[in-house]
């Protein structure tokens, strides 16, 4: 049965992959040129992505992500840590205050791939280029859907060179952009409302290589040395080949902080953070890239992919161009590769007709839906403590309560919990890479009881990031190189 993806970046390839071997031909059609050949360093030096702005800043592939490469392409999960990729194992970041440290059921489960975002997607994409099923297109735009005579059904995309080329299925990989909202509008499709909330963050991120093969500090996340505090957040990850990533995310519109665009500053910043600054000391690593600045998007769960959408048989939505959640939780890439194979799964051997849409829309929800509630919620309360420390900006309203965040404990009690009780850390990692839902993991009431029965944390014991005004005197002071 023919296939068309449109847009080739992570989404779109490993929707190629996972149809490909769901009995598909696929024709992959993305707007920008094919990435550099040669060997992977020099061609990730040499790949420029002006339609994927993201692809420079900081990235992490979670337990979930994980899991769907080792199931589903174990050889390119094995290309990936032949490249340099590192495994890494969660449970070494469990808190020193837990005192019973033997592992657990389900440990094994707790890893996270250390790997570039540039290196993983050009892996990905000479995985998926040497496919028989797959054909891979360059320069191609897509303007429109091309739909039977009842607007009902598709029967492939017309572009932007006036063509019409055939297809049961299409698939909308266009990242943020969600071409297929136009589409349909533009077929007299009425689209379903997207839910959104807003992220109220700027990110500004670099990269850097160690000089030595050690790690410099530890990683108190197990993929990341992180933290969230009452004016900004910054977090560390750690990639292949001895690289890393810096990102420290501020109040989007803190004029105050703008200087951090500037390498000196950058670094005066990051070097005072809890956590970071190891890495980042004379002769420690060396920087790959200038400074990066990213306005982190709002959180959207795209009703096109919803069960509120009327479907059109054989349209569907991955990736961004299904479901946004701020880039500084990690979890795109990981859910973007779920949602992949498994919407693949429900189109093997299956007839693209409307009941095919309606468990579509049930999947895509059941895919994102936990996330983008999660997501909008946690930075709405980010949001608020941020303004009330930094006077920048207004609080975005908290969003209405999603069942699937669930009723459990404040957030505050949790990470009070979390760094002395190993059940509720696990319960909490759990929630973080994907691995389970908030409202199953802290709606469960032995969770719950231990986060009651958790004794308060001496505030003196917590790692203690620049106040506010000792943060900006660090950015002013800095040089400018």
């Amino acid at each position: 049965m023919p296939a068309i993806v449109v847009g080739g970046s992570v989404a779109g390839l490993a929707t190629a992959l996972a149809l490909s071997g769901a009995g598909y031909e696929v024709r992959v059609l993305e707007r920008s040129a094919a990435p550099p050949e040669g060997p992977v360093e020099q061609a990730v030096r040499d790949w420029h992505r002006p339609t994927v702005p993201q692809a420079v800043h900081s990235h992490s592939l979670t337990s979930i992500g994980v899991r769907t490469l080792r199931r589903r392409a174990p050889r390119l999960f094995d290309a990936l840590l032949a490249a340099g990729a590192e495994l890494l194992d969660l449970i070494e970041a469990l808190p020193p205050l837990v005192e019973d440290r033997a592992r657990e059921v389900g440990d094994d489960d707790l890893v996270a791939l250390a790997c570039r975002r540039t290196v993983l997607e050009l892996l990905l994409y000479r995985f998926v280029r040497d496919l028989p099923q797959v054909r891979l297109e360059h320069g191609t735009v897509v303007r429109g859907l091309a739909l039977d005579s009842a607007g009902e059904r598709v029967r492939g995309v017309h572009t932007a060179d006036g063509e019409v080329l055939p297809a049961s299925v299409v698939i909308d990989a266009t990242g943020r952009r969600a071409a297929s909202r136009d589409w349909l509008a533009s077929a007299g499709v009425p689209v379903a409302e997207d839910l959104v909330g807003p992220s109220a963050l700027t990110g500004y991120s670099r990269q850097y290589r160690l000089r030595g093969s050690g790690r410099p500090g530890p990683l108190n996340r197990g993929n990341a040395a992180a933290g969230v505090w009452d004016h900004y957040a910054a977090a560390l990850h750690p990639a292949d080949n001895r690289t890393f990533a810096v990102a420290v995310m501020v109040p989007t519109g803190d004029r105050a902080t703008a200087r951090l665009r500037e390498p000196g500053a950058f670094v005066a910043a990051a070097r005072a953070t809890p956590g970071i600054g190891a890495w980042l000391a004379p002769g420690v690593s060396d920087p790959l890239t200038p400074v990066n600045v990213i306005t982190c998007p709002p959180n959207t769960l795209r009703g096109t992919v919803t069960t509120r959408q009327r479907p059109v048989a054989g349209l569907f939505a991955v990736g961004d161009a299904a479901c946004v959640t701020n880039p500084l939780y990690g979890r795109g890439l990981s859910l973007a590769l779920d949602h992949a194979f498994r919407l693949a799964d429900l189109l093997t051997d299956a007839v693209p007709d409307l009941a095919l849409g309606q468990a579509a829309g049930r999947l895509a929800e059941q895919c994102y839906a936990p996330w983008y509630a999660f997501a909008a919620s946690e930075d709405a309360q980010r949001a608020a403590q941020w303004q009330a420390a930094t006077g920048v900006g207004r609080a975005p309203a908290q969003p209405q309560p999603q069942p699937q965040h669930g009723n459990g404990p404040s957030p505050a009690r949790v990470r009070a919990a979390s760094l002395t009780d190993g059940l509720v850390w696990r319960s909490v990692v759990r929630v973080v890479m994907g691995l389970s839902t908030p409202a199953a993991a802290f709606g469960d009431e032995k969770f719950r009881a231990r986060v009651e029965q958790a004794p308060p944390i001496d505030p003196a014991l917590l790692p203690a990031a620049p106040d506010r005004d000792a943060f900006l005197h660090l950015i002013a002071a800095a040089e400018g190189a």
